[in-house]
């Protein structure tokens, strides 16, 4: 890449800020996380006393300390293991993360490893941030367990560039109470959904609730509704876009869902709920920490986002980048430890995320939870936000564009043309 290209996307970088549209909670926390006895030395490491000790560097912007020690479990169990490798956890405010990745790349002020939000991957990748470990990973066999979606967050034109460290996705909630009174099932598909919330629209309860902004987090809730009908990320012109567009600005137009939506997070949308003020909302597995200690007496449910062609939801969550430098050897061998699954299951389970390993994700702490089964379910429809080098102006083109649709400032054709003629501007279509 040329020098001026790469300047261009670094200042980029630093001045867009991204909301993240997914969380995690620490509801499960665990006192230590530790591999198993048939757990083995890295093949980047020898077992002699005489060789020289080398410190690697992992960035990540999780807050508190309960985090911090949580990713400190992964990388002194990885140096208990490998005893001449020494991994140092560095926290790093999110809202400083990208600005210090892009002008460290500049700099060459670089950490081994960074803990990164999945839909950044690519576009990182494509600056030359992160080392291409496809030849490295090759006969890896654990790399056949994880799901698609995760999978590919960590990838960028056929090469692989890191692995996922763990996911989350959304999901229909629906009041239980609210939904038996008004004598609906839980809506499977589009037409049951716009019937369902508008039987449920009354005294001064919404059918449904979403988090709409113009950025991420709007583009993040909106994703699940354009891929079930068909249309991709950077092919969203036509009926299909259209139609996704519409589904909500109809809802929004018959009183079925409020129009402040545009302004709510999904925070505030989870008050809503929790409030009696929704009757059903989309949103993440993050959530359910706070509704158990909000209203613990709350009966409510789950199901998959509703479907148009496809059921569809969107992928939540961060992967382990290896960075482009000179301990790509042992930042490969740490991820595939953090990976295996005696480490990665523990991890999760405290960390709150979904496991991208089919392998763990069958296990019955995620399979016999009423709750978490849902997510853990709908983790074969989570599909990666991209992946794609200019993703922050793809995603505002999206979002604007729902914006546009849901306030009645055009009308969902118009809107996914707009958006469409935006993405390929981006794009140099």
């Amino acid at each position: 890449m040329k020098k001026s290209a790469l300047w261009a996307m670094v200042m980029f970088l630093i001045v867009v800020t991204v909301l993240v549209g997914c969380g995690s909670n620490d509801s499960n926390d665990q006192a230590s996380i530790a591999p198993s006895k048939d757990a083995t030395a890295s093949e980047a490491t020898d077992s002699g006393d005489n060789q020289e000790k080398k410190k690697l560097t992992l960035w990540f912007y999780f807050e508190g300390k309960e985090r911090f020690d949580k990713i400190k479990v992964l990388t002194d169990g990885y140096t208990k293991l490998n005893p001449n490798i020494e991994i140092e956890p560095v926290y790093i405010p999110f809202a400083d993360f990208k600005k210090r990745l892009s002008v460290g790349l500049a700099a060459e002020d670089l950490p081994d490893l960074v803990i990164i939000d999945n839909p950044d991957h690519a576009a990182y990748a494509a600056m030359g941030l992160f080392a291409d470990i496809t030849a490295k990973i090759q006969d890896w066999p654990d790399k056949d367990q994880f799901f698609e979606g995760p999978w590919k967050s960590a990838s960028y034109d056929g090469k692989q560039y890191g692995i996922p460290l763990g996911s989350n996705n959304l999901a229909l909630f629906y009041n239980e109470k609210m939904l038996a009174d008004a004598g609906v099932n839980p809506p499977q598909t589009w037409e049951e959904l716009k019937v369902a919330a508008k039987k449920l629209s009354q005294n001064g309860v919404t059918g449904i609730g979403i988090s709409a902004p113009a950025n991420e987090e709007g583009t993040f809730q909106f994703l699940p509704w354009l891929l079930s009908s068909g249309a991709t990320f950077d092919n969203l012109g036509g009926p299909e876009g259209a139609k996704a567009y519409g589904i909500l600005a109809d809802l929004v137009k018959d009183g079925s869902m409020s129009k402040e939506v545009i302004n709510w997070t999904q925070s505030d949308v989870m008050k809503q709920f929790a409030a009696g003020k929704l009757a059903m909302m989309i949103n993440g597995p993050w959530q359910l920490p706070e509704l158990s200690t909000t209203v613990p007496d709350l009966k409510f449910g789950l199901s998959f986002v509703p479907k148009d062609k496809e059921y569809a939801s969107v992928l939540g969550g961060e992967n382990l980048g290896v960075v482009n430098g000179k301990n790509v050897d042992e930042a490969v061998s740490f991820i595939k430890y953090v990976a295996s699954p005696e480490v990665i299951k523990p991890f999760a389970e405290g960390f709150g995320y979904f496991p991208s390993r089919k392998d763990v994700a069958a296990d019955p702490y995620w399979t016999d939870n009423a709750q978490l089964k849902v997510f853990a379910e709908n983790m074969k429809y989570a599909q990666p936000r991209g992946p794609h080098p200019k993703w922050p102006e793809i995603s505002n083109a999206i979002s604007e564009g729902l914006a546009k649709a849901l306030t009645g400032q055009s009308t969902p054709e118009d809107a996914a043309k707009g958006a469409q003629e935006k993405i390929d501007a981006t794009l140099g279509k």
